[in-house]
Order: C-alpha cells, then sequence, then structure tokens
C-alpha cells in the first residue's frame, strides 16, 4: 500500500510501500482513500513548527473522502460500502487507539485519521457517513478547510446579518470564511492578502472588497466601511505580525478571531480585554462533524453553495511534495491529492 511518509522534518515525504496492522482494534475503521485535502497543519508538522516531532516516522492527512472496506469491533455508525468523509475534529462513536504501520521493518506512527495513503486505518469517531451519490472530490473539502472555515464564522465570530467584517489571509481558509460570511450577509467583506490573484478569486466566494497589504490598511479599511471600524477581524495566516494588527485593528466592542497557527509569540495591549473587546483562537471552527457535515451535503445538493471553483490542482500521490511546494507559495486555491 502506498504512502507519503514524514521520516525527517523539513524534509520531502518519502513516498513508499507501507504495510497495514494484522487485525483492527476496537473502534478502527479501514477506509479506502479517494480524495484527500492539504492544510496548513502538515506544512506546520513537516517543518516543526510546534518543537521536535517525537513520532518520526510518521503519517499525515487529515481531510478527505474514502469508501469502508472493514469494521472493526465496536463500530456502529458507519458500515462495510459506507462513503465517508475523513476529518480531524471528534465526530460521533468510538475514539480508537492509533494505529501502527510497518515500513521495512520498521514502526510507523499514525494519529486517528490520515490520509496520505491508499489505504488508512481511522477512529471510527473521525468519520461522517455522506450519500452514496455525492461527488467525493467536494466531500473531500468538509474533513477541515470548509467545516472549519465555516464554523470560525457560525460558532466562534458568530456573525450577525449586516456586520463588517475583514480577513487577513485569502487562501483555502480564508476563501471558505469570506463564503460563510456572504451566507449569513456581512458587509463589507474585506479581504487582505500579498496576491491580487487571490483576492480575485475571493470574490467568486464572497469578498466585496480587496486590498494588497499596505501600511496605511487602516484607513483603506475606513474608505470601504463609510469611516466605521470592522465589527469582525478573522487573521488566518498565523503570522504573528499580522496576528497582532488585525488584534490592533479590531474596535475596543468588535472581535478578533485567530484561526491560523502563530509562528512566533505575539504581543498584544490587553486592557481592551477588560471592556468588550473579544479575542480567540478557533479550533477547528468548534465544528461538530457529524452535524455540520450532513448540512453542508444538503445545502450543495440544493444547489445553494457549490465548492467546485475552490478547488485548483489536482495531484497523484507520488506527486505530492510538487503539490506541498505548490501550496507553499500560495499560488493556487485548494489543493487534492487523487489516488
Amino acid at each position: 500500500m502506498k504512502s507519503a511518509i514524514l521520516v525527517h522534518s523539513n524534509k520531502p515525504l518519502i513516498v513508499d510501500n507501507i504495510v497495514l496492522p494484522h487485525k483492527l482494534d476496537f473502534g478502527q475503521v479501514l477506509v479506502k482513500i479517494k480524495f484527500s485535502g492539504i492544510c496548513g497543519a502538515q506544512i506546520n508538522e513537516i517543518e516543526a513548527v510546534k518543537g521536535k516531532d517525537k513520532f518520526l516516522p510518521h503519517l499525515l492527512g487529515h481531510e478527505g473522502s474514502g469508501i469502508v472496506e472493514k469494521i472493526g469491533a465496536g463500530v456502529s455508525t458507519v458500515k462495510v460500502g459506507d462513503h465517508v468523509v475523513l476529518h480531524w475534529r471528534k465526530g460521533s462513536g468510538i475514539q480508537s487507539t492509533t494505529p501502527k504501520y510497518n515500513w521495512n521493518g520498521k514502526t510507523v506512527n499514525a494519529g486517528w485519521v490520515t490520509t496520505f495513503n491508499e489505504k488508512a486505518v481511522i477512529s471510527e469517531n473521525r468519520l461522517t457517513v455522506i450519500p452514496k451519490d455525492f461527488n467525493l472530490r467536494t466531500a473531500a473539502l468538509f474533513g477541515c478547510s470548509v467545516t472549519s472555515g465555516f464554523g470560525a464564522v457560525n460558532n466562534d465570530a458568530q456573525v450577525k446579518i449586516g456586520q463588517s467584517v475583514i480577513i487577513f489571509g485569502i487562501g483555502g481558509m480564508g476563501i471558505n470564511i469570506a463564503y460563510a460570511c456572504s451566507l449569513v450577509s456581512a458587509y463589507p467583506i474585506i479581504g487582505v492578502d500579498v496576491h491580487n490573484h487571490k483576492i480575485k478569486m475571493g470574490k467568486k466566494f464572497g469578498l466585496t472588497h480587496g486590498i494588497i497589504n499596505k501600511s496605511n490598511l487602516k484607513d483603506e479599511i475606513k474608505k470601504i466601511n463609510e469611516n466605521k471600524d470592522i465589527d469582525i477581524v478573522f487573521e488566518t495566516t498565523g503570522n504573528s505580525k499580522l496576528m497582532e494588527k488585525a488584534y490592533e485593528l479590531t474596535p475596543n466592542n468588535g472581535k478578533t478571531i485567530f484561526v491560523g497557527v502563530p509562528n512566533k509569540k505575539i504581543s498584544i495591549y490587553s486592557l481592551p480585554l477588560a471592556f468588550d473587546k473579544t479575542m480567540k483562537a478557533s479550533h477547528g471552527g468548534a465544528s461538530t462533524p457529524n452535524e455540520d457535515i450532513p448540512r453542508y451535503v444538503k445545502l450543495v445538493k440544493n444547489n445553494k453553495i457549490n465548492f467546485n471553483n475552490l478547488i485548483t490542482h489536482e495531484y497523484k500521490l507520488s506527486e505530492i511534495n510538487k503539490a506541498i511546494s505548490l501550496f507553499k507559495t500560495g499560488k493556487a486555491g485548494r489543493i487534492l491529492i487523487k489516488f
């Protein structure tokens, strides 16, 4: 079974054959992967941004779609043949032990969900069943980017009709945030990025205005928002300087929502937090996959939302390092690995 393995931090993944565990443990499910997304979380793991990686070598990937091939003891929410979304947030069902694979006599570690492999042993509570007539290509996005982005809007920020929004970073996450804000009729929805083509793409998914990051950002925002402060500021890049800027631009009665993982410690003036200013770090948009994913499936099937244009590139598993390199340039929308 082919898999992409992280063997050394800050090195390309190694694509090679690994051997599945001999037996499924209680609560484990074997899934044939059809599509996998690439998220910033995988880049963070490869680059060991949280510190030394104690689990090398290990597998990666936390959003995808596939078909159930086997189920272990105790599994009740999925059955063989089901089409499923694979997600990193906990859903319904058992949380199993994590699997261990074998690669040339070495143990390869894995978490409760991995998607950079042709087949994967997944914890039951990281799977949500979807209709068999639903496009598995689109479904892969529900594992993280859509649920996290929409959840940041609905759950973390609780954006109201007519509230003004600014989004730092118009990548896969920023576009989903913009799309969700448009669905709840926020206005204006302002995107800030260093790439003009990403602003253009964001306008297809709800951005009403775009700003190429400038030193006079506050003046530009006030021009757009009728000389008023912005109600809600989302920061998706994890760049510490931008996180500080996002907090600074948030008025004393506004909300700052940090969606990206910070690359360094940040420094803020905390006094406004004692009054009405709110600062929150989003953890997957506080999404509940087994509740949220069926809602999004319903909206797609009834032509209320459409994510087709969000996916800009597809690669084979053998090309995964090329896909990761493209992801890091910021020049793509959502990138999928197609099995």
